[in-house]
């Protein structure tokens, strides 16, 4: 090979995505010449009539699967009280299905807010917007930032719905920057029956205290109101270093940059560091264009030495620039959130912030127990709240995330992990892969009780419940 010709690892690392262009390992003559990673993104799931005429149910990973009796798509809010009205049996709603726990498998009513979409009102004077519950974050973002405005914060997928996203403790990262639904300030939940019950933090403080954070578990959301702010425009940088100098810096950087979040590589020694800050220049600029082949390539990396990791780190090593960086400035919802075709498993938990890195430490030595891993390991900043079943209760965490692709095994991401998460006071975020119930989570929630007395206000005969949410919040 001339010189000329040699591969070199350049880098462009947006959220969940790591370019490594030309970054070969060799094996018996065969070269692995990788483009950008890109570790997935949420599709609608598919809700469809099977080969024996009954209805079927599956989320994104297809991980989960119901058959349930109906699967109706309200239009508005009258017609989801007629719907609550009549339905029979179990009641579940989902948004975009991108919950990879059992949250809404049900032989009775599956909920599709898909047509409750879009931003219903504007409060300039408040700084607020009023949603439809089935308003895809997207979506949100694009319609909100057509008048001027954004959201806070967002997460690295953008494709759930408003509802969907806080009834799960969905978050982005900062360590000043609370998950989304603490940003809530009044919501309308359409309860078994057909009740339409209002509440606004002003006025209904404990019973918003519960509904912020509910796994669908006190009725149907119909809309919310939350916290909006002026459209801003973010400067992202990411940059690759040796996983032992991020792990060392990172309490600082995250202290620096207004969102900071890491990730690791396995088997390759190396991590990659993502920053944001206002930015109030004109010279704006957008990621480059992504290439999903590349998690293919890593995957076939991972296939040809993943019997051999010292030899799978020297090669990934071999073609890493560490010098290397990329930037690019835009509006926040152009960076914070990307596409993400690949699909995956997951399982994520939040560690109290003091721990996050001596957990991260051991859970990087879990999944490097098993060659069969390749997906990055994700390492975020969460502030605390008082939401009731908030994951993120009354404490600043840190959110450790690990995937499998979904055509893999899985089981070794709870079964190896969860054991580390649980001896780091650990709580499982509600919409990821865990196996925790009743006893456990009881002990991890300081308002469990409290939250369990509003969830019996609304729904005394347990309807809003399914086999998984049974386990959760019904004592053996």
């Amino acid at each position: 090979m001339h010189p000329e010709s040699q591969p070199t690892f350049e880098t462009v690392l947006p959220r969940r995505q790591f370019i490594a262009r030309g970054a070969a390992a060799t094996l018996g003559g065969l070269m692995l010449d990788a483009g950008l990673l890109d570790l997935a993104q949420a599709a609608s799931p598919a809700s469809t009539t099977g080969a024996t005429g009954g209805l079927q149910w599956h989320n994104w990973s297809g991980a989960q699967q119901a058959h349930p009796t109906a699967l109706p798509t309200p239009a508005t809010e009258a017609e989801l009280q007629a719907l609550m009205t009549s339905a029979q049996g179990e009641v579940r709603a989902f948004g975009s299905g991108h919950s990879f726990t059992a949250l809404v498998p049900t032989s009775g009513s599956i909920v599709s807010l898909d047509r409750m979409s879009g931003v219903i009102a504007v409060d300039r004077t408040a700084m607020t917007a009023t949603i439809h519950a089935g308003t895809r974050l997207g979506v949100l973002s694009r319609a909100l930032d057509a008048q001027g405005l954004a959201l806070r914060n967002l997460p690295d997928v953008d494709v759930q719905t408003i509802a969907g996203a806080i009834s799960t403790g969905t978050h982005g990262t900062g360590i000043a920057l609370p998950a989304l639904h603490d940003d809530i300030v009044g919501m309308r939940i359409v309860t078994p029956g057909g009740k339409v019950v209002e509440l606004h933090e002003d006025k209904d403080r404990e019973q918003m205290a519960a509904a912020r954070v509910s796994l669908g578990s006190l009725g149907v959301i119909s809309q919310v109101t939350m916290r909006v702010l002026p459209a801003y425009n973010l400067h992202r940088k990411v940059w690759l270093r040796p996983i032992e100098d991020l792990l060392k810096q990172a309490p600082q950087l995250a202290q620096q940059h207004r969102n900071f979040e890491m990730y690791y590589l396995p088997f390759t020694g190396y991590g990659a560091a993502i920053s944001h800050d206002i930015y109030a220049g004109n010279d704006l600029m957008l990621p480059k264009p992504s290439d999903d082949a590349v998690m293919a390539d890593l995957r076939t990396l991972r296939d040809w030495l993943g019997r051999f990791p010292q030899l799978r780190q020297w090669a990934a090593q071999k073609f890493i620039d560490p010098n290397m960086t990329d930037e690019a400035r835009h509006r926040a919802y152009r960076l914070l959130s990307s596409v993400r075709p690949m699909k995956f498993n997951e399982s994520e938990w939040h560690v109290p912030r003091e721990q996050g890195i001596a957990c991260l430490r051991q859970i990087i030595g879990a999944i490097e127990k098993h060659n069969e891993a390749f997906f990055p390991i994700e390492f975020r900043f969460i502030k605390g709240d008082d939401a009731w079943l908030s994951p993120f209760h009354g404490r600043d965490s840190c959110s450790i995330a690990v995937h499998a692709s979904a055509d893999e095994p899985y089981d070794y991401l709870i079964k190896d992990c969860a054991p580390i998460y649980r001896a780091n006071k650990g709580r499982p975020h509600w919409g990821k892969l865990h196996e925790m119930g009743f006893a456990e989570l009881s002990a991890m929630y300081p308002r469990w009780n409290d939250f369990q007395t509003v969830r019996k206000q609304f729904d005394p005969q347990g309807r809003m419940l399914n086999a998984h949410l049974r386990k959760l919040f019904v004592k053996a």
